[in-house]
């Protein structure tokens, strides 16, 4: 564990980490201080599914310093399988306070993915935002293959204390690990839209849905096929109840 403010329970087979908002500070200082690689993963309960079988998504979600719960199934299962509870956070809002965290000790970030006009707004607002954060570079999700080198590169010199990712990066989040052999130190973290919330061209969920477990449902008229995620929270259940019952 990165230090003693942070518990890591196991969730069906999955470590899922356990950290208060008022040790968020502290966290992230001792996780960028040590001067070494630090992958960041937002899990939801469909990553938590997928991270049950082997594979480069498993191998991933094990090697991460921090594995943040933002579904509330996974805080249920917890709770139903007597573990720690640990804190679910909406992921805009954890993103904020790991922000709010580098603009306080002036630190730096770079900005990868989304389209080149949502991510010069994302810049922008974020400039406002975090006056003393260090936008120390960004680059467009998209782009031709023969071009990723010279990413790498640019992310290498920049040196950011946080590489932070969105959509249109290749492999998604798997981009992290794949890659951090060509980076010595800093925090990693992919967020599907958070360049284009950053860019205020996407609604977040409302606190209430979020409350509730359904912020899902705000996005089913972009992604309708997601309706069928009610299976996989059945199945989540299912695969809960058999671990209480054989005492895991």
């Amino acid at each position: 564990m990165v230090n003693s403010k942070v518990e890591r329970i196991s969730v069906l087979n999955v470590p899922v980490d356990i950290i208060l908002p008022e040790d968020i500070e502290e966290v992230v200082k001792a996780l960028y201080s040590d001067r070494k690689n630090h992958q960041i993963v937002l899990l939801s309960a469909s990553d938590l599914l997928r991270a049950r079988r082997a594979g480069e998504f498993r191998s991933m979600i094990m090697g991460a310093a921090l594995v943040i719960p933002i579904s509330l199934s996974i805080i249920k299962s917890a709770r139903f399988l007597k573990r720690s509870i640990p804190v679910r956070y909406e992921p805009f809002d954890f993103i904020v306070g790991l922000l709010g965290v580098l603009d306080h000790y002036n630190k730096s970030v770079y900005i990868f993915g989304g389209s080149k006009r949502n991510l010069g707004l994302a810049d922008k607002n974020l400039r406002q935002t975090f006056p003393n954060l260090r936008i120390v570079g960004k680059h467009q999700g998209q782009f031709p293959k023969q071009v990723h080198v010279n990413i790498v590169h640019a992310i290498r010199k920049a040196n950011p204390t946080l590489l932070l990712l969105g959509t249109g990066v290749p492999g998604r989040e798997k981009w992290i690990p794949r890659n951090l052999k060509n980076f010595t130190e800093g925090l990693y973290l992919w967020c599907s839209d958070i360049i284009d919330v950053f860019a205020e061209k996407k609604k977040r969920a409302s606190r209430p849905l979020f409350n509730r477990g359904h912020e899902w449902l705000c996005y089913l008229p972009r992604h309708p096929l997601r309706v069928f995620r009610i299976f996989s929270a059945f199945w989540f259940s299912v695969l809960s109840l058999s671990y209480r019952i054989r005492g895991k």
